[in-house]
């Protein structure tokens, strides 16, 4: 089978290549190679997939339809991945049309490729922050998410609904995933993980928003790997699903902190800030429905996430 995957100079749709590779299925990348971060991260990233056989790289941005509508001339895809997005609910704030291109333009782009070639399944990115300032936890894949707190949010339940039409509309498969909090090797710099390594590393005192009282269902990245993967080849599922991955497991801020410290054997040194702009106080991912219909089960404590992270980080910095 041969599976177009976008976003794989990105942090999860480099994973997600990587474990397609090893599966033995042909994989075609596409990314834009944007500045949002560091490049050469992206590159190092780009450049181990380039390394082997089996997979065919292109760069380009999703908003150009001509170039995306050429390369799914040139391959009979057998699967769509679609894990290239504007990442960021902070950025969104002071950028909302990077998101309105990427994320909207983008991602009607790629539905419309998909309607044209007749591919079979479509497996989309959605976002834990489509459930805003939900109050019930844990999250549930049923739950309103009709009140998005951030702009990124927005274009994430933008991104289901237009997906939604497109299978009502045109019998297209689409499997939309809600990823909870995705951390590891590889990782995005802009993420708390990363940012408070990099400070703690360089004697600098870490920026913790609101008082260090907030929850995340840290999902570590091979954890999430499985998921989409399952997500792109298991059977039974409906002409439209939604499914959360996520680890089922909150965990706090301030717990994090003192799991990075010690695993970098440094103290936290922290300057305590109100919440952010966007920020929602909890995350909280209910997986039955991922479990019973894909088999997803995480397996990576937060602990020993951050413990690969961090082992990982030192060499990527030495």
């Amino acid at each position: 089978m041969k599976i177009f995957v976008t976003g794989t100079a990105g942090f999860i749709g480099a994973a997600v290549a990587h474990e397609l590779l090893n599966g033995g299925y042909e994989v075609v990348g596409f990314d834009n190679f944007n500045d949002y971060y560091p490049v050469d991260l992206k590159a190092a990233r780009h450049a181990r997939l380039e390394a082997r056989e089996g997979y065919t790289g292109y760069r380009g941005d999703l908003t150009d339809v001509e170039k995306l509508g050429s390369i799914f001339s040139a391959h009979q895809f057998d699967r769509v991945c679609h894990l290239a997005a504007q990442a960021g609910v902070r950025y969104s704030l002071q950028n909302p049309f990077a998101y309105e291109q990427s994320n909207l333009a983008g991602h009607l782009n790629v539905l419309e490729c998909c309607r044209n070639h007749e591919i079979n399944r479509l497996v989309y990115a959605s976002s834990s922050s489509v459930y805003g300032g939900n109050k019930k936890v844990p999250f549930c894949e049923t739950d309103p998410v009709d009140n998005p707190v951030s702009f990124y949010a927005a274009t994430k339940k933008a991104n289901e609904l237009m997906s939604h039409s497109y299978s009502h509309l045109y019998g297209l498969q689409t499997i939309g995933l809600r990823f909870f909090t995705v951390y590891g090797p590889w990782g995005r710099p802009d993420m708390a993980y990363w940012l408070f390594t990099e400070a703690m590393l360089k004697g600098r005192t870490i920026k913790v928003f609101n008082h260090g009282d907030m929850k995340r269902d840290f999902t570590f990245v091979t954890d999430i790997v499985q998921g989409v993967k399952a997500s792109l080849f298991a059977e039974g599922l409906e002409p439209y699903e939604i499914f959360n991955l996520g680890n089922n497991q909150p965990e706090l801020l301030m717990d994090m902190i003192h799991y990075l410290g010690d695993a970098l054997g440094i103290e936290p040194q922290m300057e305590m800030l109100p919440m952010q702009p966007g920020d929602v106080p909890v995350t909280f991912a209910d997986i039955d429905k991922a479990k019973a219909k894909l088999g997803y089960q995480p397996t990576t404590s937060l602990k020993d996430g951050l413990a690969q992270f961090v082992e990982w980080y030192k060499g990527w910095i030495a």
